[in-house]
């Protein structure tokens, strides 16, 4: 090595070397970043009023459209077939087929999992239909599950439905719209999260089982659930549709009554106050909330490796302002939320993640899309 210029010091000296190493780190993150950047590629289209996706372990898809039909795709987004079999559904208001989720065991016992409206305009409830899937018909159906009482107006469902790694299931209910105060009666089922077992059966440890509350009752308090997951470590995540604003992100856990009506972020559709409780003593806080209302549909947590810099995020559709949000989450708590992939300019449904790190996209039209969200490369 040369000697010292007089008067320079040695790190001056190799300034330049130093220059070529951050040049390189940076075009190194800068060709990360770029092959990180999300694209949209259509799967299916022609879909109408989807509502709830799933993969099939031959890599094809089902999808529930609401006026009733149960749809397979194949894995290049062709309609493959309608399956039949499936329950008469109310299709009327907010009501219909609406989510599917698989048995953990589907690729061995072909058996899923349908909430569905039932009844009439003046009486339905939300229920869970089970059956096997056997080529394209659904055998062996039965209802397992209806909320109580029954509601006279055909909104409100919930109807989100995921497994916990107990293989219990989990489903959200909602609280019928004209009936808000039920939400907070644990001698009901609506305005709830209820966990049963597989075959309909109520499980001990369920925190009303011993009494005090229906024992179907996870948590109560929820206006209108339309998104729920469990992440890898056991963790659930829901949220809800709040009224002129206030819709909540919540992380649920048993027992515990989340507020509505009592306490709440949002206003009356004609501007008067519901509750002048934003918090109240012994309600849960919501980890995160959207005024002016997002409308909320579908809830995705993600633990693909495709997106690094969002793993261990959720994402949630957006059906008031459309298309597809992040909600940014660290150490169990929601630091920020944001509209991405703004080519999304539509009415979100559903959101999945898949077992490709890609996140799947379910649009809310009469002739919807199922978008697969992928790294450029």
């Amino acid at each position: 090595m040369p000697p010292l210029a007089p008067g320079a010091s040695r790190a001056r000296q190799t300034t330049p070397q130093l220059r070529a190493i951050i040049l390189s780190q940076l075009l190194f993150l800068a060709s990360i970043s770029s092959a990180e950047d999300p694209i949209v590629e259509v799967v299916a289209d022609g879909l109408t009023l989807p509502w709830a996706v799933a993969f099939l372990p031959d890599g094809g898809y089902l999808v529930t459209e609401r006026a009733g039909r149960l749809l397979r795709l194949a894995a290049d987004g062709r309609i493959a077939a309608e399956g039949a079999g499936v329950p008469e559904v109310l299709f009327q208001g907010q009501g219909g087929l609406m989510d599917l989720v698989l048995d953990p065991a589907f690729a061995d016992n072909g058996r899923l999992y349908l909430s569905y409206a039932r009844g009439t305009t003046r009486a339905n409830t939300t229920t869970i239909h089970t059956a096997r899937l056997e080529g394209d018909a659904l055998v062996d159906g039965q209802d397992i599950f209806s909320t109580r009482p029954v509601k006279t107006t055909p909104q409100h469902y919930g109807a989100r439905m995921a497994f916990m790694q107990d293989g219990t299931l989990l489903m959200t209910t909602g609280d019928g719209f004209d009936h808000r105060e039920e939400a907070q009666l644990t001698t009901g089922l609506l305005g709830k999260t209820i966990r049963i077992a597989t075959d309909g059966s109520v499980p001990v440890d369920n925190p009303f089982f011993a009494g005090g509350g229906e024992p179907e009752i996870w948590s109560y308090g929820h206006r209108n659930a339309q998104g729920l997951t469990v992440a890898p470590d056991g963790t659930v995540w829901q949220h809800e549709h709040g009224p002129a604003g206030g819709d909540e992100v919540n992380r649920i856990e048993p027992g515990a009554n989340f507020g509505w009506p009592i306490a709440t972020y949002g206003m009356d559709y004609i501007g008067a106050r519901i509750s002048p409780f934003q918090q109240y003593p012994g309600m849960a806080e919501p980890l995160h909330h959207w005024t002016p209302s997002i409308a909320p549909s579908g809830l995705a947590y993600y633990d693909g490796a495709s997106f690094s810099d969002w793993a261990g995020d959720l994402f949630v559709g957006g059906l008031a302002i459309v298309g597809l949000f992040r909600v940014d989450l660290e150490a169990g708590r929601a630091v920020g939320a944001e509209r991405v992939v703004p080519e999304i300019d539509e009415r979100v449904r559903d959101v999945r993640t898949g077992a490709d790190g890609a996140l799947y996209v379910l649009t809310d039209a009469e002739s919807g899309r199922l978008l697969r969200v992928r790294p450029a490369s």
